[in-house]
């Protein structure tokens, strides 16, 4: 993986994957494809988002990353440079854990990105932010999102019913330790 510096965070790179800070202006339709697809939502909330929504979501990421310093990162494939998703460092006020998360493009689901870019992430959270553990919030029925957390090495910690900012709902909490 290489690594290099921006103002917002780093550029990570994989074999396949760029992932870089989030650009609103030019991310913005990636995400609203995403945000927008019911499919992807059952499992972020269950509705979903219009273009304002999205706009607001990920001006809270940013926010997330002026305030911890890191971030949720967009994902771009390196041969087409399509934007594949975002995958990132996440531990918002009341949150379970610190986690390590992904959604991809309804486009870009079950080619691995999601494997290959958490593993980038789960190494920068472990080598560069010092975390001795990772988390990953799932949704309950999101089998999906279960195989990628156990591919990346973590395993079923336990369930919580409410998780803080999102309310209500069976979360299955994937985790490991990174040291």
């Amino acid at each position: 993986m290489q690594k290099t510096g921006h103002r917002l965070g780093p550029t990570l790179e994989t074999e396949r994957l760029i992932l870089r800070p989030i650009d609103i202006e030019v991310d913005l339709q990636g995400f609203c494809e995403t945000y927008a697809d019911a499919e992807t939502m059952r499992f972020l909330g269950g509705q979903t988002k219009d273009v304002a929504q999205t706009w607001r979501t990920l001006a809270t990421f940013l926010g997330h990353h002026l305030t911890r310093g890191y971030s949720f990162m967009s994902v771009i494939e390196k041969s087409s440079g399509a934007w594949v998703g975002d995958v990132g460092p996440w531990f918002p006020e009341g949150w379970p854990g610190r986690e390590v998360g992904w959604t991809l493009h309804p486009d870009y689901r079950g080619k691995g990105f999601a494997r290959e870019a958490g593993r980038a992430c789960i190494d920068y959270v472990r080598d560069d932010l010092g975390w001795d553990s990772v988390i990953h919030v799932i949704e309950e029925g999101n089998v999906g999102s279960e195989k990628v957390a156990e591919a990346l090495g973590s395993q079923r910690l336990h369930t919580v019913h409410h998780i803080p900012g999102i309310g209500d709902g069976v979360f299955n909490i994937y985790g490991q330790e990174l040291r």
